[in-house]
């Protein structure tokens, strides 16, 4: 039996509403479940219409950020200024030999690649 997708990325975080609002209010994301939890809220979200979700889960306190998860948009220059007008820094957008990107950080600094779709 082969593995055939992936359903949800664990992202680390300290506050889950402080998450969900930057995931929710800043990247546009939806609220895919808001479960109670034994040891918080099980809590996913995603981009509308994406399949793989992710988890805000506040339950690993030594759980390191992650880095580089890859995630598209057709308009960088627009998110680059949706976050900043947030207070959220970013790298970006800039034009590589493999295409357009921009970077930034959630503020658990689980960091993010934006590729030009």
């Amino acid at each position: 039996m082969p593995i055939f997708s992936i359903t949800t990325v664990t992202v680390p975080v300290a506050d889950q509403q402080r998450a969900l609002a930057f995931y929710s209010g800043v990247l546009g994301f939806e609220t895919r479940t808001d479960n109670p939890f034994p040891m918080g809220r099980w809590l996913t979200v995603a981009p509308k219409g994406a399949e793989t979700t992710l988890l805000l889960a506040s339950w690993f306190p030594d759980m390191a950020a992650i880095g580089g998860l890859v995630v598209a948009s057709d308009d960088l220059d627009a998110l680059a200024g949706r976050l900043r007008e947030h207070g959220t820094a970013c790298e970006g957008p800039t034009d590589e030999p493999w295409g357009r990107q921009l970077l930034f950080q959630d503020p658990d600094g689980n960091g993010f690649v934006v590729s030009q779709a």
